[in-house]
């Protein structure tokens, strides 16, 4: 798997469309200081037989072994990570004569700079706070979403330049595979399609969001009190497995897996907190379930806050949001901001997270400070939260967030 994001690194640089293009993709053995297991061997794509063509006497004491890529894109590689690519390969391209001939001829063409994510969190559903009226945000017992808002705010995101949309489905679809978790007047799959088929016309990325935490999850019904029994896996899989399905297998599936303390859960009727081992092994069941539907898991990284070796045993394709809404950012003081740098030498890919729910210039001091302090080839983006819901009473602080995250992007 590692190895097959090499050869895609590789097949990116290609300049496409040239039909004799053997184009180096790989290590070279810049110098007698690396070891083999460091620098891997020459990856070439032939489609022409004539390659020797292309070596100089510069290049003939170079070790090497050609790998054959056939035209499916299939590609063999030996003893090489995505990270030693990035930090021994490059470097000995760059002064390579190999690669200052191909670019002489035109066959190698930089990879464009990826665009950073840009997103906004918005809430078609929301019984996700808390079962009883006590809570902070007591739950409903019917759709609540208004349409023409939902519309206003979505369009506001797309005007604003942001690119990316996470949808908080809960309990306001009617899932073929368990109807019984909506409530009534909830959008069928068909409305569904129709609306994110809306959002990609005007130039958002929509990514699916179940918060499956036991503290966010009473939009599952009576399931919500079935956590970690075989019924509550066969109903988790069926969701994870049909919403990506409804949303054409997605870049990312955000999971939440937020909060799941006692604390956050104290004007509860019902109250579970999975720990140690159980908690491990439903994180990594919903992670599963993930790819066995193509898409990548995306989760709220603040269980890392309490439990500093998460991060040593999570897997590294899951996408981390740490989330983070004061105003001050000094690690040595705020466990939450230090979060953001071990995740960073950890080797995760982050999506950090701001709001205005608390400040209403976070989302801005925030990505100012991890711009500058997290490494950008890690850094996907960034993602808005305003946790008020697209309804007359709380419309308006959808908009405000939306504003600041269009004020960071065009600043930083």
């Amino acid at each position: 798997m590692r190895c097959s994001c090499i050869a895609r690194i590789a097949s990116m640089t290609i300049k496409r469309g040239v039909d004799y293009a053997p184009v180096v993709g790989a290590f070279l053995f810049s110098n007698g200081n690396h070891t083999r297991a460091e620098l891997s061997r020459l990856l070439w794509y032939n489609r022409s037989s004539d390659v020797d063509a292309l070596w100089t006497p510069t290049c003939a004491s170079i070790e090497y072994k050609r790998t054959k890529v056939v035209r499916n894109k299939e590609i063999a590689m030996l003893h090489s990570t995505r990270r030693t690519f990035l930090r021994a390969g490059l470097g000995a391209l760059a002064s390579s004569p190999i690669l200052s001939a191909l670019v002489a001829q035109g066959l190698f063409a930089k990879e464009p700079p990826r665009e950073l994510i840009w997103g906004m969190l918005l809430h078609l559903g929301r019984n996700m706070w808390g079962d009883t009226p006590r809570a902070y945000t007591p739950p409903v017992d019917k759709f609540s979403c208004e349409e023409d808002l939902w519309k206003l705010v979505t369009e506001k995101v797309a005007e604003s330049g942001l690119n990316m949309i996470v949808i908080d489905l809960g309990e306001a679809i009617l899932y073929k595979s368990h109807p019984e978790i909506a409530l009534p007047g909830a959008w069928t799959p068909e409305k569904l399609r129709e609306d994110l088929a809306r959002l990609r016309d005007l130039g958002l990325e929509p990514i699916p969001k179940l918060n499956f935490s036991a503290c966010h999850d009473h939009w599952l019904g009576e399931y919500s009190r079935m956590v970690s029994t075989p019924t509550y896996y066969q109903v988790c899989a069926d969701l994870i497995q049909e919403v990506s399905a409804l949303f054409d297998k997605p870049r990312f599936f955000h999971l939440g897996l937020d909060e799941e303390t006692y604390n956050h859960q104290k004007t509860y009727d019902y109250v579970v907190v999975r720990q140690n081992e159980l908690w491990k092994h439903d994180f990594l069941f919903y992670v599963e379930q993930c790819e066995k539907s193509g898409v990548r898991p995306w989760i709220w990284a603040d269980y890392a806050w309490s439990h500093p070796d998460f991060i040593e045993w999570a897997p590294k394709n899951v996408v981390m949001s740490n989330w983070y809404y004061d105003m001050e950012f000094n690690p040595e003081e705020c466990r939450y901001v230090q979060t953001y740098f071990d995740y960073d030498k950890a080797g995760f890919d982050q999506i950090p997270a701001g709001s205005n729910w608390a400040n209403e210039g976070n989302f801005e001091a925030l990505v100012e400070y991890c711009k500058a302090n997290l490494n950008h080839d890690r850094l996907l983006g960034f993602l808005q939260t305003s946790w008020s819901f697209p309804e007359k009473k709380g419309y308006k602080h959808n908009l405000q967030a939306i504003e600041r995250a269009k004020a960071a992007k065009d600043k930083y």
